[in-house]
């Protein structure tokens, strides 16, 4: 067992000495829960440990920054969706995967590129459902545009897609 030297105050005399003496994440993997002993009155005490989330801010056209909402991530997903064979759950794992890829590049991303990260995933997911994404989110004008976007997906998967 790894032991070290601590800052954290003790609970019972306010003592800033103290070592772990154990340490284990917790059981959902979001902290680690460290016991302590102080060195002064040799108190025991629990502490955890978390990782501090920054909130991903999202940069739209007009510059402004709004934090990142993955309601709308799903909104959007599930009108393209709407009587496709696409499961809610698969839904909710694109929308994970999309933010998990979002934080990768900083905090602060363009909207852009939120939008390409749910086309990328839905292609995967559904040719149907990433062509009607795909005509909101690129603003498609015409049927040529959709045309386009077909012939992308055909060149990525070797066929529409289901």
């Amino acid at each position: 067992m790894r032991r070290y030297r601590g800052e954290m105050r003790c609970p019972g005399c306010g003592g800033l000495q103290d070592k772990v003496i154990d340490s284990r994440q917790t059981d959902d993997g979001t902290s680690i829960r460290r016991r302590r002993q102080c060195d002064s009155c040799k108190g025991r005490f629990t502490t955890f440990e978390r990782l501090e989330e920054v909130p991903l801010q999202v940069r739209k056209r007009t510059g402004e920054l709004e934090p990142f909402d993955a309601s709308k991530v799903a909104a959007g997903v599930s009108a393209a969706c709407k009587s496709r064979p696409v499961e809610p759950a698969q839904i909710a794992v694109l929308v994970g995967e999309v933010e998990d890829s979002l934080r990768v590049l900083g905090k602060d991303v363009a909207s852009d590129e939120v939008g390409l990260a749910v086309l990328t995933r839905l292609r995967g997911l559904d040719g149907v459902a990433a062509v009607r994404f795909a005509s909101v989110y690129k603003g498609f004008d015409t049927i040529s545009d959709f045309e386009r976007e077909i012939s992308l997906l055909q060149q990525e998967s070797g066929s529409i897609g289901s």
